[in-house]
This record gives structure tokens, sequence and C-alpha cells, in this order.
């Protein structure tokens, strides 16, 4: 179940990757103004690493669900010895992703409202801003799933 969240929500990043950046491109050639260029360039950034991410894990979960399922039929001592350490090591990259979009978050916000009218800044902002925010809302979901993960796997292994 895990795995398959973790794929369904890769097709989520990427399917919102690939509209940011149509949004972004029709910004620039039809929009052409300072605050939709900035809007763009944001857009244009995180778009490029939701795509990048989600067609990553999406090419990744199926050799990620055939290696756990092999090590749960012939090998189960390897789940406590590779899997739930590199579950563990997920995780904590997601602290360090929160941080990281809250502060981007934050940057965004900032130039939003440091600017008056619709500045190139303002749209730097205001993508930034909605961008990551749709990352952040992600990430929570996809941590969670990871958490539930772990604890299955930490069962799995006191019943072996």
């Amino acid at each position: 179940m895990y795995f398959n969240g973790e794929k369904t929500e890769s097709y989520i990043i990427l399917l919102l990757g690939v509209i940011a950046l149509v949004l972004a491109l029709y910004s620039i050639v039809s929009l052409k103004t300072p605050f939709w260029n900035g809007v763009a360039i944001s857009f244009i950034v995180v778009s490029l690493l939701e795509i990048v991410v989600g067609f990553t894990i999406i090419t990744r979960t199926p050799k990620d669900i055939l290696r756990v399922e092999t090590q749960i039929q012939q090998q189960p001592m390897h789940i406590k010895v590779h899997e739930i350490p590199r579950m563990e090591k997920v995780m904590s990259n997601f602290v360090l992703f929160r941080y990281i979009e809250i502060l981007l978050i934050i940057v965004g916000i900032a130039l939003m409202y440091s600017s008056p009218n619709d500045t190139f800044l303002r749209g730097i902002g205001l993508g930034l801003f909605s961008q990551t925010s749709i990352v952040l809302i992600l990430d929570f979901f996809a941590e969670r799933r990871g958490y539930i993960y772990i604890e299955y796997l930490k069962e799995f292994i006191q019943q072996i």
C-alpha cells in the first residue's frame, strides 16, 4: 500500500508539474507582464523539480515493490538491516524538506508583500508561495504514509 500510494502521489506531482510548466509558458508568451514573468520563473523552477521527482518515483516504484516483496519472502532480515534504515533516512529527509519548503513559503510571502503593485518580485513570491505550498501538502501525506510503512515493517520484524 505504501508504494502504491507513493506512485499515485507521484502521478499527481508529475501532473501538477506539467500543468505549472504549461501555465508558466503561457504566462511568458501571452501575458508578458513583469508580474506574470515572475510567477512563470517560480513555476518553471518548481515544476521542473516536480516533474523530475514525480517521474523518478514512478519509474523506481515497481523495482522497490519487487525488492521488498522478495526480501519479505526470501530474506526477511533484510527488512531490518536495509529497508527500515532506508526508510528512516527517507523520513529524516522529509524533515529537511519541510524546513526548506517552509522557508521558501516565507520567502514567497515576504516577496509578495514587500513590493508594491504587480512587480516581478511579487510574481516570484506568488509563484514560490503557491507551488511550494502544494509540495508541502503533498510531502505531508507522503511522510504520513512513510510512518505507517515503517510501523508495518517493525511489526513484521517482530513477528518473524
